[in-house]
């Protein structure tokens, strides 16, 4: 609960008014129409997922004068029904779903009600019909960025585990995996040729069946960092946010601020939620493509079918200070100053200090070997495999080296 209300007063600052199940943003008298969101069961307060969901959906309904209705998901038996319940009001310009859960529903109440505009983000199946927009992301290019740097700081400091904590074993979470993968094996390659040292950097790695239990992250987190992790990836929503705290655990028994070991954060800029702790995100900007959605339905150029968005699209990507600051400026002030108090700051200037002092705990070498994959993949000279099945996924995690993986990559 002390997440839930944590979140709600920094959402205050972000939009005006939101009240779950009918909320209300934009529009009023002069309302030119209304848009709807579906959360998934995570829901609002994952300070991830969900919640940049959100704030696509708001940004576009204060944008376009629109109301913005939200129900939120507490069981996967209320997908269907939360769906149905907003087609059969006939009034909504479109309808969101968010997460890879509601794809068969969504799929069964498009085909039902034609007539509605649907868009649903990490949903995909091939038949689905032509009034649903698949929102995807190239979860795998960003990620390997993630992995690029968690390997070079490993490498760097001697060390040779890293961690990540998922979610639910899920088709989408198998390409953040892989690209995290992807990422440290080309490190090792780099490592090698910078230095003319070898590197070899096991990843431990735990699906904990969740997104909402920051508890199981938490003890998956501790787990990996007895057996040596140097940088843990959270992949895993609300439940990613007990990495966080194991992270910050480990440093305050040994007497420091900041890392290493560190966390790296998901979906948003996660950094200023535990600065020193978290090095830097991997935003998956669900902000954009929900906002994008809007926009097209607005415009009158909404098209069913996928739409994909990775590096190139600014669709992924690993957060800057500007990132985790152009957020935090966003709440309102009554917000950051009490934010500010909690985290022990007097200004945002020195919050923004603490962050680029944290990122100078890592040499600015391996921040531009990972800017170096980043043009690589952007410009298509590297590949990163984005596996969706159990098997695909295995051949990733028995590759010895980035080239063979990208030859999976396909």
């Amino acid at each position: 609960m002390k997440r839930k209300s944590l979140l709600s007063m920094l959402l205050v600052g972000l939009m005006a008014l939101s009240v779950v199940a009918s909320g209300c943003i934009g529009g009023g008298e002069n309302t030119k129409g209304a848009i709807a969101i579906v959360y998934d069961v995570g829901g609002r307060g994952d300070l991830s997922f969900n919640d940049m969901a959100y704030l696509g959906a708001s940004r576009a309904a204060k944008d376009f004068n629109l109301e913005l209705v939200e129900l939120q998901s507490n069981s996967e038996d209320d997908y269907y029904k939360n769906l149905e319940t907003l087609a059969k009001a006939g009034k909504y310009k479109i309808i969101i779903a968010v997460g890879f859960m509601m794809t068969d529903a969504t799929k069964a109440i498009a085909q039902k009600y034609p007539e509605q505009k649907f868009a649903i983000v990490d949903g995909f199946d091939s038949e689905m019909p032509d009034n649903v927009m698949m929102i995807l992301f190239k979860e795998n290019e960003g990620s390997a960025l993630a992995g690029a740097l968690a390997g070079l700081i490993a490498a760097n400091d001697g060390k040779n585990k890293v961690g990540i904590v998922l979610g639910m074993e899920i088709p989408v979470l198998y390409k953040f995996e892989a690209g995290y993968r992807f990422g440290i094996k080309w490190a090792e390659d780099y490592y090698k040729q910078k230095t003319g040292n070898d590197a070899r950097v096991d990843v431990i790695y735990q699906y904990t069946g969740s997104f909402n239990e920051a508890a199981k992250g938490k003890a998956a987190t501790e787990a990996q960092l007895q057996d040596g992790a140097w940088v843990v990836y959270q992949v895993a929503g609300g439940t990613g946010l007990g990495v966080f705290d194991a992270v910050k655990e480990y440093l305050n028994t040994r007497n420091r601020q900041m890392g290493p070991p560190f966390a790296i954060g998901v979906d948003s800029a996660q950094d200023w939620i535990k600065p020193g702790v978290i090095i830097a995100s991997m935003m998956k900007r669900v902000d954009v493509g929900v906002y994008n959605a809007v926009k097209a339905v607005m415009d009158g150029t909404f098209k069913g079918g996928a739409v994909e968005l990775g590096l190139k699209e600014n669709g992924v990507g690993l957060s800057t200070v500007d990132d985790v600051m152009a957020m935090f400026n966003s709440l309102s002030e009554d917000t950051q100053k009490k934010k500010l108090q909690e985290l022990g700051f007097n200004s945002k200037d020195e919050l923004r200090q603490y962050l680029e002092n944290t990122r100078n705990q890592v040499p600015s070498w391996i921040w531009q070997a990972v800017d170096e994959l980043k043009q690589k993949i952007i410009s298509g000279e590297i590949k990163v495999p984005a596996p969706t099945n159990k098997d695909s996924i295995e051949k990733v995690r028995q590759a010895q080296t980035w080239q063979e993986m990208e030859q999976l990559a396909g």
